[in-house]
């Protein structure tokens, strides 16, 4: 069988809390231009992701993965750490 026609989204984002367990807030900025003047603009949204291993912390750059509903707001599972913060 072939490649599924939908695959889960991807996103990178920065840890912005990781003070629940198993669960940390992803802040992910996205640059959209402004429709009517042209400016680009940024728009931040907040995923709840699950990390089973408790392993992100804040300032980390990471990768999460569009999933089934885990909870009543998450939907997202950290995939992996790319950047660790400094």
């Amino acid at each position: 069988m072939a490649d599924r026609p939908n695959r889960r989204k991807l996103r990178e984002g920065t840890v912005s809390s990781a003070t629940m367990d198993k669960t940390v807030v992803v802040n992910i900025i996205e640059r959209v231009r402004h429709r009517r003047y042209d400016k680009t603009v940024q728009r931040t949204k907040h995923l709840y992701a699950h990390d089973e291993a408790n392993d992100a912390k804040v300032g980390d750059r990471v990768r999460v993965q569009e999933t089934r509903p885990l909870s009543k707001l998450k939907r997202w599972r950290v995939v992996e750490v790319l950047e660790r913060a400094k």
